[in-house]
C-alpha cells in the first residue's frame, strides 16, 4: 500500500465512481483451494472465507514483533487492557490479509493455516478505494489512537513506501513483495515457511523479477539468506522511546544455469546435510514485512 493511503482514508467518504478494482494476472491464473505444484501438495492459495483463519495464525505468530505492536502499545493507550490490544491487533491482521485477498496472493501451508504468507504480486497494490472499503483498512483511521495513526500514517507507511521505492528503483513496480509471513508455534521447524516462499521465488525466477521484503525479526536474516535474499538497507522507525530496526532484504532472480549448478552442489553434499539436520533442526518463526 502506498503511503496516499492516509489521505485516501481520510477522504474515504467521497465517492469515486471512476475507480475500479484493477485485475490481478498473476492471481487468477491460479485455483483458490488447489495445490500450487506437484513438488509443494500441501502449499494452496487461500480464499476470501478463510480470512479469518489466515488473519489468526498471523495474530499469533506477530504477537509480540516490535513493528506489530508499535502501533498499539502507545502512550496514549496505556489505560488500555491487555484483552483490548489483542483484538486490535486481530482486527488489523484481518483488514491486511482481506486487502491480499483481494489484490494480492494469499498462501498457506501445513495443517490449520500453520503457515501463512501475504504476497503483492507485480503491478499490484492495496492503495485504491474498492480494496480500502471492502477490507477495512479505512477503520484504522479510528481505531488507532492519535499516537498510533501518527506512527502509521505518517511514520510507517511513507518509510516502508520510499524505502522499497528507492532500493528497487526501477524495478519497484515490477517485484514480487513478501508483505507478511508467519507460522504458529505448534508448526514450526517444519518447513512450512520455506515452502510458502519457495512457490512464489520459483515463479519470480522464471519470470525474471525480484522479490523484497523488510524484516524486524535479528534472526530472520540469516534464515532468508539461505532463501537467496540478501540486506540491502537498515532503516528505523523511532517515535517511540526504543527505535525499531527493519532489515531492507532483496532477492534477485536466479538463472535457470545457476539453479541448476546450486542443485548439483546440493546432491553432493547432501550426507553431510541429512548429518546436520539430524543434530538440529532451525526453526522459521515470521517475517516482518507489513504493508505493501
Amino acid at each position: 500500500m502506498e503511503k496516499t493511503i492516509a489521505a485516501s482514508v481520510i477522504s474515504i467518504v467521497k465517492s469515486n465512481p471512476s475507480i475500479q478494482p484493477s485485475g490481478a494476472g498473476h492471481v487468477k491464473a491460479i485455483n483458490a483451494g488447489r495445490p500450487l505444484s506437484p513438488s509443494d501438495h500441501d502449499v494452496r492459495v487461500v480464499s476470501l472465507s478463510e480470512y479469518k483463519e489466515a488473519a489468526a495464525c498471523l495474530a499469533e505468530a506477530f504477537a509480540d514483533d516490535h513493528t506489530a505492536r508499535y502501533f498499539i502499545d502507545t502512550p496514549d493507550r496505556e489505560h488500555w487492557t491487555d484483552a483490548q490490544k489483542w483484538d486490535l491487533h486481530v482486527e488489523m491482521m484481518e483488514y491486511i490479509t482481506y486487502a491480499h485477498l483481494l489484490k494480492g496472493l494469499v498462501l498457506t501451508a501445513g495443517p490449520d493455516y500453520g503457515c501463512v504468507a501475504l504476497w503483492m504480486p507485480p503491478g499490484q497494490n492495496m492503495d485504491d478505494y474498492p480494496t480500502i472499503l471492502r477490507s477495512g483498512m479505512w477503520r484504522l483511521h479510528y481505531k488507532l489512537s492519535c499516537e498510533g495513526k501518527a506512527r502509521f500514517f505518517s511514520e510507517f507507511l511513507p518509510l516502508l513506501h520510499e524505502t522499497k521505492k528507492s532500493v528497487l528503483g526501477p524495478r519497484d513496480g515490477d517485484s514480487y513483495y513478501l508483505v507478511y509471513v508467519g507460522t504458529r508455534a505448534s508448526a514450526r521447524g517444519r518447513g512450512y515457511a520455506r515452502k510458502v516462499i519457495d512457490e512464489v521465488t520459483r515463479r519470480a525466477d522464471a519470470e525474471g523479477r525480484a522479490c523484497y521484503l523488510e524484516s524486524s525479526n535479528d534472526v530472520n536474516p540469516i534464515i532468508y539468506g539461505k532463501l537467496g535474499f540478501g540486506v540491502a538497507k537498515k532503516v528505523y522507525l523511532t517515535r517511540a522511546e526504543e527505535a525499531v530496526e527493519l532489515d531492507i532484504m532483496v532477492r534477485d532472480p536466479v538463472r535457470k544455469e545457476a539453479a541448476s549448478g546450486r542443485e548439483q552442489e546440493k546432491a553432493a553434499r547432501k550426507p553431510l546435510m541429512q548429518v546436520k539436520v539430524a543434530a538440529g533442526t532451525q526453526k522459521l518463526g515470521s517475517v516482518r514485512a507489513f504493508i505493501a
